[in-house]
């Protein structure tokens, strides 16, 4: 029961500074939408693909390192984890419910039915992203958690020798 407590708080930290950096405008993390509704915001003149991509790398990379931190402390630190198989298990399925907790719920559900992600200007141009293109690149990510999880595992492990 408490795993699902730390998901669910894990999943929050995932939102919480989405919704800080986009406020109620979504023209704010232009850098999350689809690459053809970004180059058709730069082509209408809206926003400027420089300043975009500067703008998700100044949000993402502490956005990143904030919660590989709060992971590798949530396995170590709060669950007591010391040895590699549990703290690899754990990590794994952190990293694969927030994956697929960021494409349905984020991806598809609050953009596809929130007012903030609609873009004066782009109104008629699709920007939420296809069933299709969210479970590909969720399975994708699924995959590619199995190695990155080894790596949580391991400095999870290092931690634990502290």
């Amino acid at each position: 029961m408490l795993i699902l407590l730390q998901i669910v708080l894990y999943c929050l930290l995932f939102i919480l500074p989405v919704k800080c950096a986009v406020g109620n405008n979504g023209l704010n993390c232009l850098y999350f939408y689809p690459k053809e509704y970004i180059d058709e915001a730069c082509k209408r003149g809206i926003a400027n693909k420089d300043v975009i991509m500067k703008k998700g790398k100044l949000f993402m990379i502490p956005f990143c390192i904030v919660l590989f931190i709060a992971l590798v402390m949530i396995i170590s630190i709060w669950n007591h984890v010391t040895d590699f198989k549990t703290a690899y298990i754990q990590a794994y399925l952190f990293l694969v419910v927030m994956n697929w907790f960021d494409g349905i719920v984020l991806d598809r559900l609050w953009v596809g039915h929130s007012k903030i992600w609609i873009i004066k200007g782009m109104e008629d141009v699709p920007y939420i992203k296809s069933w299709k293109n969210v479970i590909t690149k969720r399975g994708m990510a699924t995959i590619i958690y199995l190695i990155f999880a080894l790596v949580i595992a391991g400095i999870v492990v290092l931690v634990g020798k502290i």
